[in-house]
């Protein structure tokens, strides 16, 4: 018998097969399902029961006094025929293109007040992301005075420059991308913050190199910057597109019901709310909302293929 017991157990220990792990013990998994129950109890009863409950009531039809009877496919096939439909899906895609546009804009902006020697770095940051953290009926509200055709900010701006008066948010040719705009400009701050943290955690002995190399500021943004950022870009084009796909109360604060242009501004999620608690087609909402949640999977899983091709970890 070893007159040390505990080294003993140690040598006893060390001769465990290689690459095997010791197992958790029945407490400690008890104790890390208890920590994640919390949130797998709420994930499945807001998130993961709404789903279903749509995708049944997706192949039903509610009377106007309660109830709802069994139609198979008929609402599916209401929703691809339906001409407003793919109008709204080409206005959601602009949206979602025109959203993006604030990533690019986002990284510039923190490549510059990340520079050595900066001041007042916080009080820029609070700036930038005071409008995200604006309520979107706020937002609406003002951009609708400044883009007001007679007598908004914008116009009187432009005017001074011999530019016409112009109703942006009245004429179809302008309001989608004018309220892209918007988006643009409120969500900018969030994603700044975002790519902020991740220049932050790029070592600056790669700068100091490629500083004492001769590479100038545009050629270490390129070269260092952007390939290790990739992570964190990815990660916010991915939250921005299903925020875009998903965008509807900036564009109602904005078009309201009367607007001319309401018809030529209507998201995918615009036209839901406007079939469920408008026109009483619950069904039919249900299977566009379906859709649009098929469709937000199939993106985000192209992303995630695409990803590989160029992220960069490490």
């Amino acid at each position: 018998m070893s007159v040390f017991p505990a080294t003993a157990a140690a040598k006893s220990a060390g001769r465990r097969a290689p690459g095997s792990a010791a197992r958790p013990s029945s407490r400690g998994q008890r104790a890390a399902y208890g920590f994640i129950a919390p949130l797998g109890i709420g994930f499945a009863i807001f998130y993961f029961w709404p789903m279903i409950q749509t995708f049944y009531f997706s192949f039903t039809e509610f009377g106007p006094f309660g109830g709802h009877t069994w139609t198979g496919t008929d609402n599916y096939a209401r929703v691809l025929r339906d001409v407003t439909v793919w109008q709204a899906l080409g206005n959601t895609l602009i949206y979602c293109g025109i959203g993006l546009l604030a990533l690019p804009l986002a990284i510039v902006i923190a490549a510059l007040l990340n520079r050595r020697g900066l001041r007042g770095v916080s009080v820029y940051r609070a700036l930038y992301f005071v409008p995200f953290v604006t309520l979107p009926v706020a937002v609406g509200l003002v951009w609708n005075w400044l883009y007001n055709g007679d007598f908004g900010l914008l116009n009187e701006i432009l005017g001074w420059f011999g530019v016409d008066r112009h109703y942006w948010v009245s004429d179809p040719s302008t309001a989608v991308f004018a309220i892209g705009a918007v988006m643009v400009w409120s969500t900018t701050g969030y994603y700044l913050i975002i790519f902020m943290a991740g220049i932050k955690s790029i070592p600056q002995d790669y700068y100091e190199a490629a500083e004492i190399d001769g590479a100038g500021p545009l050629r270490r943004f390129f070269t260092i910057t952007l390939p290790l950022l990739s992570p964190t870009l990815f990660f916010a084009s991915v939250i921005c597109m299903i925020q875009s796909l998903q965008t509807f109360d900036l564009i109602y604060i904005m078009m309201g019901e009367k607007n001319p242009a309401v018809g030529d501004t209507q998201s995918i999620v615009g036209l839901f709310y406007k079939w469920a608690f408008m026109e009483n087609a619950q069904g039919a909402a249900a299977a566009l909302a379906f859709l649009l949640m098929l469709l937000i999977a199939g993106l985000t899983y192209l992303q995630f293929r695409l990803q590989r091709k160029w992220v960069h970890y490490g």
